[in-house]
């Protein structure tokens, strides 16, 4: 019995620790990927693409649009304007519930073709 009880100890420590090692190991993994570069680039990058699906969605349901988007473009970085005019033509295309376009999305396109003509040829507007 002395032996059973011996082997149980050793089988218990031995998983505590490995159960520790694992752990440090995770810990070292990730302050290693929070300190990579490419990856606070892909992070930033994911925040912006979901920002961006935020104000398209904005924009689809203010009432003056293009005030809006003057808005943006003083307070939103260039990058992240100009992703939020690459969508625009996206919103523009998806059908309505009865297959007729809002008001918002036909004022989006008018913005698009007076403002950006060269974006919204580029893009098939």
């Amino acid at each position: 019995m002395p032996r059973v009880r011996a082997v149980l100890g050793l089988l218990a420590a031995l998983a505590a620790c490995g159960a520790v090692a694992v752990l440090a190991y995770c810990v070292h993994r990730d302050r290693k990927r929070r300190g990579d570069p490419a990856f606070r680039r892909r992070l930033r990058d994911r925040e912006h693409r979901l920002g961006v699906e935020h104000l398209s969605n904005a924009l689809l349901v203010c009432g003056q649009p293009q005030e809006l988007l003057k808005v943006f473009k003083h307070t939103l970085p260039p990058q992240v304007f100009e992703m939020l005019l690459r969508k625009i033509p996206l919103i523009c295309q998806s059908p309505g519930r009865r297959g007729e376009k809002s008001r918002a999305v036909q004022v989006l396109e008018e913005i698009m073709a007076e403002n950006f003509p060269n974006l919204a040829k580029e893009i098939n507007l």
